[in-house]
């Protein structure tokens, strides 16, 4: 899909910035730009055009938004691939100082998938406490945000928390085996891709729904994030960042063969190169910087109380060099 990176403002005034930038991104193709950016050294490309030639690159993974968020609060990582709920809990909790933490940008429109090895679950109203779903982390993934909007809309907002008794934290890869043998403690596992591909390989696994049908159509489910202070205090660096999401993002759109194979290269995920571009090739495989859909998360988890500050606009969650994308 379409993508070009915002302009990105960097101030004049000289000042020393980081050596090094510390990035974390999650265990999906929902992060697959950001293997890009890494395999294709596209920060330190940029760097240099700022004028750091010198900038190490230093990339880590973590899986879930519990962990991930807990990563940027510590300050062991500058820049954080996390999903929408994740983000909106951070910045509400944050909001107001240096510390501050707001979005560079979006990662990826891409729907995830509720699979189930358990004939009889047709719906979530089928769900009960010996049939657990797995998630990358229960009450706070954007998994499990899905789950409570799903809820909402069934129970009323007092009942969205309906699902949460049913959820389980653990990882894409572990879940996707567990819901294959069969051996496991979990029916369903809702994944992000390419772990639901996998899963639907297996003659008893079958799909209950996916985000589209509980959101109503696409919306952004992961976001490349940051602090207030690194971005004041490390422009050239955050631009450097900025401007390599944006050509990640073309090399995708361009030619999604390269961009599998970069992704397998550096994850090993149990998946052939055919099997993910055709995935890629879905129109509901949206890899853009623009977000969408983020007002409407940030609206629910404010009406449910999870969140006390309400948004005004989905600009109030990204810095000043993605407002003047098209974003919802």
């Amino acid at each position: 899909m379409m993508l070009l990176a915002a302009a990105v403002f960097v101030p004049t005034k000289a000042a020393a910035e980081v050596s090094e930038v510390r990035i974390v991104r999650q265990p999906s193709i929902l992060s697959l730009a950001l293997f890009v950016m890494d395999h294709e050294k596209l920060v330190e490309k940029a760097a240099k055009e700022q004028g750091l030639p010198d900038l190490k690159v230093t990339w880590s993974r973590l899986a879930g938004g519990a962990a991930v968020n807990d990563a940027m609060l510590s300050g062991a990582v500058d820049f954080a691939a996390g999903g929408v709920g994740p983000l909106i809990v951070l910045w509400d909790r944050s909001k107001g100082g240096k510390g501050d933490i707001k979005a560079a940008g979006a990662l990826s429109d891409l729907p995830m998938i509720l699979n189930t090895n358990n004939p009889n679950i047709k719906s979530l109203d089928d769900f009960n406490e010996k049939n657990k779903i797995a998630l990358p982390a229960v009450k706070t993934s954007m998994q499990a945000v899905l789950l409570q909007m799903a809820a909402a809309k069934k129970w009323g907002d007092k009942g969205y928390d309906h699902y949460d008794r049913f959820t389980v934290s653990l990882a894409h890869a572990d879940a996707t085996a567990s819901l294959i043998s069969g051996s496991g403690s979990i029916a369903a596992h809702f994944a992000a891709p390419p772990w639901d591909a996998i899963q639907l390989r297996s003659p008893n696994v079958h799909k209950v729904l996916d985000s589209s049908d509980i959101i109503g159509g696409p919306a952004t489910c992961l976001v490349l994030y940051t602090t207030q202070k690194f971005h004041d205090q490390n422009p050239k660096t955050y631009a450097a960042v900025v401007t390599a999401l944006g050509e990640a993002m073309k090399l995708i759109s361009l030619d999604k063969g390269r961009a599998a194979k970069i992704y397998l290269a550096l994850t090993n995920d149990k998946i052939n190169v055919e099997e993910l571009v055709k995935i890629l090739e879905e129109p509901s495989s949206v890899f853009k910087i623009s977000p969408s859909g983020i007002k409407t998360y940030a609206d629910f988890m404010h009406k449910i109380g999870r969140v006390k500050t309400r948004t005004e606009s989905w600009k109030d969650l990204f810095f000043p060099s993605a407002h003047s994308l098209p974003g919802s």
